[in-house]
This record gives C-alpha cells, sequence and structure tokens, in this order.
C-alpha cells in the first residue's frame, strides 16, 4: 500500500542572513509550491531506493553510512537510528513543484516529506519537535551554517518570528498579504552566499555588524506592521531591507531591476528573499495591482511568479 506526504516551500520576509547572525527573521509557509513523497513497499530482499524525480536520480539507501550518501539518504537512516527501527525496503518518489536553489525552502521541503511518509508507512508517531529537528540535521548538510528558519517553517506550516536559539513564535496577520513570489531563473546555493557573508563579516566586523542589526530592528517593526495589518508601511520595510541586503553584497543586478519593475508597477515594496544573488524575489502589492506586478516582473526578467495571499 502507498502512503503520500507533503510539505510545503517557504519566502522569508525579512531577516535573512542577519539570522545566522541571532537576528530576528520572519517567515512564511508558501502552500502554493511542495514537495510530495509517495513511499511503495520494494522488491523482496531488495534495498531501500528514493526516486528523486527533480533530480533525476536513483539514491540507494543503505544501512551503513557512506560518504557518497545524498542527504535524503542520510535522513531516512536518521529516522530509522531515532526510532530503533531496521531500515525498511522501500522505494520511495520524492518529487517537488519547488524550485531548486531559489531560497524557497526546496531541500527542507523534501526532506520533511519524505519523513513524514517514511513514519507513516513504517507506522511511527513523530510530533513536529523531533521531525523538526532531524530536518534540521539534514539543512546542516545543505546549507553547512544554517539558521533553522527553513525547517521549522516547513515542519511547523504556519507563520514564524525566529531567533535562532530561542523558542518558536508564531502571531497573527493583520490584514491579508497579497505578495509576488519571482523566481529569478538563476541558481544560487544558500550555503555559498551564506559563507560569503560570513566571510565579510569576518573581515568588517563593526560595518557589516551594524548592518546585521539594522536588518533586526526591521524584522522586529516588520511584526508589529503585520499583526496591525500596515500593508504600507511594511513595503517601506521591504524597501530598506533589501538596500541592506545589497550592502551585503547578495543582490545582483537583475534582483535589483526586479526589484525596481515591482515597485514602478504599483507595489508596496519589493526585496530579494533567500541567499540571494539569484533565487526569487517577494513583492508585496494591492490586491488590484498583483497581476501587473507579476507582468512586470516577467517582463523585467524573471523565469516565472508565484502569486500568494497570506491571512
Amino acid at each position: 500500500m502507498e502512503v503520500t506526504a507533503t510539505a510545503p516551500g517557504k519566502i522569508i520576509l525579512f531577516g535573512e542572513h542577519a539570522v545566522v547572525h541571532g537576528q530576528p527573521a520572519i517567515a512564511v509557509p508558501l502552500p502554493a509550491v511542495r514537495a510530495t513523497a509517495v513511499v511503495h513497499p520494494g522488491r523482496p530482499g531488495g534495498r531501500m531506493m528514493i526516486i528523486a524525480a527533480n533530480l533525476a536520480r536513483t539514491i540507494v539507501v543503505n544501512a551503513a553510512p557512506r560518504r557518497s550518501d545524498h542527504a535524503l539518504a542520510v535522513a531516512s537512516r536518521l529516522l530509522v537510528e531515532h526510532f530503533g527501527v531496521p531500515l525498511p525496503n522501500f522505494y520511495v518518489l520524492v518529487h517537488s513543484t519547488i524550485p531548486v536553489a531559489s531560497g524557497l525552502g526546496s531541500g527542507a521541503a523534501a526532506t520533511t516529506a519524505l519523513l513524514r511518509a517514511l513514519s507513516k508507512a513504517l507506522d511511527i508517531t513523530i510530533d513536529v519537535e523531533t521531525l523538526n529537528a532531524l530536518v534540521y540535521e539534514i539543512e546542516k548538510l545543505y546549507h553547512g551554517t544554517p539558521s533553522g528558519i527553513d525547517n521549522t517553517v516547513v515542519v511547523y506550516e504556519q507563520p514564524v518570528y525566529f531567533v535562532r536559539g530561542q523558542p518558536i513564535e508564531t502571531f497573527a496577520i493583520g490584514a491579508p498579504l497579497h505578495l509576488v513570489v519571482a523566481d529569478t531563473g538563476v541558481a544560487s546555493p544558500t550555503h555559498v552566499t551564506v559563507g560569503d557573508v560570513r566571510a565579510l563579516f569576518e573581515r568588517e566586523p563593526q560595518r557589516i555588524g551594524a548592518i546585521f542589526d539594522r536588518i533586526g530592528s526591521i524584522s522586529r517593526q516588520a511584526r508589529e506592521k503585520i499583526v496591525q495589518g500596515d500593508v504600507a508601511a511594511l513595503g517601506r520595510l521591504m524597501q530598506q531591507n533589501h538596500a541592506l541586503l545589497r550592502d551585503l553584497a547578495v543582490s545582483s543586478a537583475l534582483l535589483d531591476k526586479l526589484v525596481a519593475a515591482a515597485e514602478s508597477a504599483g507595489a508596496y515594496g519589493a526585496k530579494l528573499s533567500g541567499g540571494g544573488r539569484g533565487g526569487n524575489l517577494i513583492a508585496l502589492t494591492p490586491p488590484e495591482a498583483t497581476a501587473r506586478v507579476s507582468e512586470a516582473i516577467q517582463a523585467a526578467g524573471a523565469r516565472r511568479t508565484i502569486l500568494a495571499t497570506l491571512s
């Protein structure tokens, strides 16, 4: 009998990069794009296999670790080791509508969907705290020194105000947020930009630390504006956040062009979201301007857009 589980993508509204260095960030699930894992019984005497459709590869899951193991194989082994059960004879199809290396949480979503499906197929009850901890371990393989925000938002599937090392906080949205999420079509692995920002901070701790502090202040203000439903003020904070990310050298000519196109078409504000230098952009718009902003962003060079309303 097959078992299916899914997990959403995610978007960071405020605070990327600074969150790695102790500042708050705000992120929300993006259910318009999802990862799905489907578990099927394997052949008698066979080994567990994962067919990663988007990567066009088959991953063999071995009982003993190997240096060449894919992150999804490591995740499968972590689950069975944690619960003290044998590695199952399953084959699992994992596929996703989340663009890879775009800051939308593709890795965390694939891992979450896989572990949810495996736990169901093994008749294991896994609480969200344990699932979050396991997914975070895999995020380390993808991103080196992850903030923890991707796995937290994806696993809990709730808007999150996140400070590394502190309890998770969810909060209310005071008025609908109409968003256009744009995929630049430029792959940019998060671990590379996170590492570059860390190196920049080590070279210029005073200047870069001050930027982190300003981004943290913006995140705190943004939470208040989201709760109050003050979307115009929220848009202005997005503009400020993007300018600071540009100072961290994680924007790009294309991202800046898309921001300008979104704001010219009527967005309250726009900014890169995620690692930067590619990946995706997010624009906050009045409801009547959403389609116009989407068209303007695509005309300026985005590969595609995703329309989302958060409420």
